[in-house]
């Protein structure tokens, strides 16, 4: 009995302190059990966990898949995602530096409150899904993300504070890297005229199954983030067109033709592997269905993951590795472009069937736009000097990228031997002459290294 009374004062007593405390008018507030109710003196460091940022970035790879996004506007979505987390990662990184004032136009980057505390990888986690969700169609497959891995940071431990004060910082910096992606001219070309297929037999018309649009005509017209502009690398112009079979390039026609004729079991497999083709139609008699893979920029995301994990890389030089490629990717798809629409090259398939072979078809299904350069030479070795400044000239990996894709893991010894080998797929493929593989690789290598040279990220 006293035991009941004295349970009933102490009862009594706290609920007295909880109305005391609060002013008039108020309630006592209502404790959130998504919270711990213990706060965790190690949850900063428990939440400084690298995978928070490869489990993001895999969510959005996997939305860009399943929404078809072509691979340069797929470069576009990696890119602004990363640069808002990376803003507000740093500020838990003091070497660091800000990217503000290096990226075209990027200025006035917000700065977290004096005197409040935040837990900056919750806020540049929030930052990168807020803002990946923005450019893509399925939202709702972001937003159960979210909820998730919301809660694995709840479960460190943190106060509500500092919880709502880090997805606060995260959403401002959101704002601001979506109200600069919306100068970059991409909204606009949203409503620029389609490509006109000319009479020219030496220009670019769309090709077999689907016969479809060129994609991204006016993608050169996108705001660039490092380079001066999309016409800053031109590469070597595509050898003068002539079906005159001592010609040049009626030679180069038929190395593509006698390569996919004659490919052996390890060429196959480099073609297959380096597809990237993001949207692949099938026709079976009255049937047609299409399988969806990643992007070529995609897949060099997909190998910033395996260098990261691989070197141990901590949070912030995961984040560092992931910013540096999607900008890299990024310019590189917009200088490509400038020259696949300038040259406006007509690709293998067609010329052979016209000319040479009627029933030949290429390894691969032809991309949808013009053929000079490459896209997959230019980008990858862009990609790969970003890497390899990161990670060193002999960075050994196995590449298990298109494994989910049904494709077995490929090794490679440096980064830039991946890339070689991504450019040369596009002969064995079918879809490439020689010299837009060779001048793409050139390409891609001036992109690289100018971007390498302007970007300070790491100030040790």
């Amino acid at each position: 009995m006293i035991k009941n009374l004295v349970f009933k004062i102490t009862i009594c007593l706290g609920l007295f302190i909880m109305v005391s405390s609060c002013k008039p008018g108020e309630t006592p507030e209502t404790p959130d059990p998504s919270f711990k109710t213990e706060i965790n003196p190690n949850f900063q460091k428990e939440a400084k966990n690298p995978d928070f940022i490869h489990r993001s970035m895999k969510q959005l790879t996997d939305v860009i898949v399943h929404d078809i996004f072509s691979p340069p506007v797929a470069s576009r979505i990696y890119a602004y995602p990363s640069i808002a987390a990376y803003e507000c990662l740093r500020h838990a990184y003091p070497n660091y530096k800000s990217l503000g004032d290096q990226l075209n136009g990027l200025k006035g980057i917000p700065q977290p409150e004096t005197g409040k505390e935040y837990c900056f990888p919750l806020a540049s986690t929030h930052a990168f899904l807020k803002t990946g969700k923005a450019l893509i169609f399925s939202e709702d497959k972001i937003e159960t993300f979210e909820e998730e891995v919301y809660q694995e940071f709840k479960d460190l431990g943190m106060s509500k504070e500092i919880f709502n004060n880090s997805i606060a910082f995260g959403a401002q910096m959101s704002n601001h890297m979506l109200t600069w992606s919306k100068t970059d001219k991409y909204s606009e070309t949203r409503t620029f005229p389609k490509y006109t297929v000319p009479q020219d037999p030496s220009k670019w018309k769309p090709t077999p199954p689907d016969y479809m649009d060129g994609i991204e005509p006016h993608w050169r017209e996108i705001r660039t983030m490092v380079i001066d502009s999309a016409s800053q690398f031109p590469p070597l112009p595509p050898t003068e067109f002539s079906i005159k079979k001592n010609s040049k390039f009626y030679k180069e026609t038929i190395e593509v033709y006698e390569v996919v004729k004659n490919l052996t079991d390890d060429q196959m497999a480099i073609a297959e592997f380096w597809d990237c083709n993001p949207y692949v139609s099938h026709h079976t008699g009255h049937v047609m269905y299409a399988t969806k893979k990643i992007t070529p920029g995609g897949h060099w995301m997909g190998i910033t993951y395996i260098a990261t994990e691989k070197s141990n890389a901590d949070m912030m030089k995961t984040l560092e590795a992931y910013t540096r490629v999607s900008i890299s990717l990024f310019d590189a798809f917009i200088s490509c472009w400038d020259e696949k629409y300038k040259s406006s090259l007509v690709r293998p398939e067609t010329i052979i069937n016209s000319y040479i072979d009627e029933d030949w078809q290429p390894t691969l299904q032809t991309p949808p736009f013009p053929e000079h350069t490459s896209g997959h030479s230019v980008i990858s070795t862009a990609s790969a000097v970003a890497l390899t400044e990161l990670f060193g000239d002999n960075f050994s990996f196995v590449d298990s990228t298109e494994v989910e894709y049904g494709l077995p893991p490929r090794s490679f010894n440096s980064f830039l031997e991946a890339s070689d080998e991504a450019a040369v797929s596009r002969l064995y493929g079918g879809i490439h002459y020689r010299p837009a593989i060779d001048y793409g690789v050139d390409q891609g290598r001036k992109i690289g290294k100018l971007i390498v040279k302007r970007i300070k990220t790491d100030s040790k």
